[in-house]
């Protein structure tokens, strides 16, 4: 074993004062990175795991990464796949989502994702949108079915030249600038008709027959503070959700009305405490991070989307709005047919 200045360690064979054979450095910052050495540098494969449990597996020439290689998130997720050179990420290259969306294309001599022929991948992995991308983020595309070629790499037919596509973040008081487009992926998996909850409105449904965890819609909106709205009343939070501890995405009027805005429709999924899907983070190539509304069981044709709300309850530090009237008195009718409280109990 070896301990450097910087604290750094290195565990593993020596011959002649050189690492030769399998080693593991350990870093200071709590990094490691193990592999066969030889003369002193790493060789073939390796892996770097980070601080956080992500790692990077990949092929070492010299000590450098060259060659095809892989990384995974904390959960074992795959994030990365693409080749490097000289320790920069080269060539074709794959960006995965946790959602399981991607983005993929020829990267630039820096190793970001930027020209005209880059491609977001839907969950799906078959629709898509291709065009021009600036790091990664979306700048202008067109709707695009995905296909493999035999040797692997990814092939893009345009379904539809005329619909322009491009990034859209919202702000605290914009919702979208094209309000009236919707999302084709979306569109391909729900649509908006009146609800099976008395006295819900409109609800949320199943376009076909869907296997769980499947993402159906996205739920996007003016992007607010918590304080602003746990000082509302919920006349006018019914379409509020949290996105985070700093953000909160709302539909408010008129937007909540399809013919005013329908470029997102997961705020139309009403409550249940027996629910079919959930919410969970979503990174869209056109609103930015959002929320998603996805199966948790499988759902059939026509069948209406719900979730669980999860709105507070009970008075506690997080939150001084209390749950709406008819949210309360729904969870105690639940509970007195089951005798119990719901697993899920869209928190504001």
């Amino acid at each position: 074993m070896v301990t450097y200045s910087s604290s750094d360690r290195f565990e593993g064979h020596f011959v002649h004062g050189e690492k030769n054979g399998k080693g593991k450095f350990f870093f200071f910052d709590g990094s490691t990175l193990e592999g066969y050495y030889m003369d002193d540098a790493l060789q073939g494969q390796g892996v770097y795991r980070y601080e956080d449990g992500g790692s990077l597996h990949g092929t070492y020439v010299d000590g450098e990464l060259n060659g095809p290689a892989q990384e995974y998130d904390q959960d074992s997720r795959l994030i990365f796949k693409g080749q490097y050179k000289d320790n920069i990420r080269c060539g074709l290259c794959w960006f995965y989502y946790s959602d399981r969306g991607c983005v993929v294309g020829e990267v630039n001599d820096e190793g970001e994702l930027t020209g005209n022929h880059v491609a977001y991948v839907y969950p799906d992995g078959h629709m898509a949108l291709l065009g021009s991308f600036v790091d990664g983020e979306l700048i202008e595309a067109r709707l695009s079915s995905l296909t493999v070629q035999e040797n692997g790499r990814p092939h893009f037919d345009i379904v539809d030249n005329s619909t322009v596509y491009s990034y859209d973040k919202s702000t605290s008081t914009c919702i979208a600038n094209h309000r009236l487009l919707p999302d084709p992926y979306e569109s391909q998996h729900v649509y908006v008709g009146q609800s099976l909850i008395s006295g819900a409105g409109e609800g949320l449904f199943a376009k076909t027959d869907t296997d769980p965890d499947t993402v159906m819609a996205f739920y996007n909106g003016v992007r607010i503070t918590h304080s602003e709205v746990d000082s509302r009343d919920w006349s006018v939070n019914g379409n509020t959700i949290s996105l985070d501890e700093e953000t909160v995405i709302d539909v408010p009027e008129p937007f909540n009305q399809t013919d005013k805005y329908c470029a997102s429709l997961g705020h139309k999924a009403n409550h249940s405490f027996s629910p079919n899907c959930k919410y969970d983070p979503f990174v869209h190539p056109r609103f930015g991070l959002i929320k998603c509304v996805r199966t948790i069981r499988a759902v059939q044709k026509d069948e209406e989307l719900t979730v669980a709300y999860g709105y507070d309850h009970e008075p506690s530090a997080k939150s001084e709005l209390p749950a709406p009237e008819w949210y309360i008195k729904e969870l105690q009718e639940f509970q007195e047919r089951n005798g119990e409280v719901p697993a899920g109990t869209k928190a504001c």
